[in-house]
């Protein structure tokens, strides 16, 4: 069962964007793939925690696309010149070693690519 925190409902219940719906379905998706992801607002938008940790954050800016920023915490650690992510569905982008972004530029995309960042979140958590 999925524990979506009220906090991250409210948000997206006054946020005004243009894959709001995508990004309803894809919060939703991600918090039904594993009871140990949690959910609270962090950067004012969605952000996943696994462990008590973030591990993935939604990013509604620039307006019209959707990103998920997937990142290993709030502090850089010390193997991040190291750290490795086999990414197969090659959704992700790397700004650096150790931090991830999946852009998404329209409903359709995020639709079409929703069981791919499910998994990737997944793997991500556990990493």
């Amino acid at each position: 069962m999925m524990d979506q925190s009220p906090a991250v409902g409210a948000l997206l219940e006054t946020l005004d964007h243009p894959m709001k719906d995508s990004a309803g379905r894809l919060r939703s998706a991600i918090l039904a793939s594993d009871e140990g992801i949690t959910e609270h607002v962090k950067w004012n938008a969605p952000s996943f925690r696994f462990a008590g940790e973030d591990r993935v954050t939604f990013r509604f800016h620039p307006k019209g696309q959707l990103q998920l920023v997937f990142h290993r915490g709030a502090k850089v650690r010390g193997d991040r010149d190291s750290f490795v992510f086999l990414d197969e569905t090659g959704l992700l982008q790397w700004p650096a070693a150790d931090r991830g972004v999946v852009t998404l530029a329209s409903a359709a995309d995020a639709d079409a690519a929703q069981d791919r960042i499910v998994e990737l979140v997944g793997r991500w958590i556990r990493t």
